[in-house]
């Protein structure tokens, strides 16, 4: 599959060798890693091949992201929609957390890597939410890029969950209905204490947001890629901040 968007498109898929200007990274970037299934089936290869080397483009992007100075990478690895897959694939998923932190956790320790996750964490095995946990836990003094898992993630949930807990505490007389404000609301989404996204990449082809950050990525730039996620890496990554560069944010006003 390549659809053809002129010069759009094909910018995203055959990246140049760029390196960004230092003065204006984005301080959070958010990916939607899609494609994994499709990238193994095109190899004649089972879909949890696709998945395993998902996980090495997980670490050749968080390289590049502290390479760049990225402050924040959110990488959306398993939505709330997902357990819709097969059990078989959902089992294998859940299991990736664990051998990637297991391989990596060290090394992310040494670059002062500050593991976080969001999403909802009741539906999640015991193993995936203990390897999180040590995660989070060994690396919560690092002050270097903050790599944020979106596990179980959905933001229509999200969104609801905040609403929910505003409304319980309009009912119990804690806040008055015109004092809630989008910073209140903002402050109760899982990425609470994160600032919004600059730029979401999404690879695989699609060109949609998936329930992914739908409330923090409002004014994000967007940036789409017909790589499959086992394909993307730091040359991608660089094009995408590259091109952000470029751009000229408004956010609704004038330049």
């Amino acid at each position: 599959m390549n659809r053809v968007f002129g010069s759009w498109r094909k910018k995203r898929n055959s990246p140049e060798s760029v390196h960004p200007d230092g003065e204006n990274i984005p301080k959070h970037v958010a990916i939607i890693m899609d494609g994994n299934g499709r990238w193994a089936r095109k190899l004649g290869m089972p879909r949890i091949v696709g998945h395993r080397s998902g996980m090495k483009a997980v670490k050749r992007v968080t390289i590049a992201a502290d390479e760049l100075g990225i402050s924040v990478l959110t990488l959306y690895a398993f939505s709330t929609e997902n357990w819709k897959r097969p059990k078989e694939e959902v089992d294998f998923l859940m299991s990736l957390p664990t051998e990637f932190l297991a391989m990596e956790l060290e090394e992310l320790i040494e670059k002062n890597v500050q593991v976080r996750m969001m999403g909802h964490t009741e539906e999640l095995p015991e193993h995936t939410i203990a390897a999180m946990e040590e995660a989070i836990e060994r690396t919560k003094h690092n002050t270097g890029l903050i790599l944020n898992f979106a596990l179980n993630y959905g933001s229509q949930r999200e969104i609801t969950e905040s609403v929910k807990e505003i409304a319980r505490e309009v009912m119990e007389g804690k806040i008055k209905p015109e004092e809630i404000t989008q910073q209140m609301i903002g402050s109760r989404l899982l990425s609470g204490g994160l600032p919004d996204p600059d730029l979401l990449i999404r690879t695989g082809g699609e060109l949609r947001l998936s329930n992914f950050m739908l409330w923090q990525t409002a004014y994000s730039e967007l940036w789409f890629t017909d790589l499959y996620w086992p394909e993307f890496g730091r040359e991608q990554l660089f094009a995408a901040v590259a091109e952000y560069q470029n751009r000229t944010r408004r956010y609704g006003g004038l330049s």
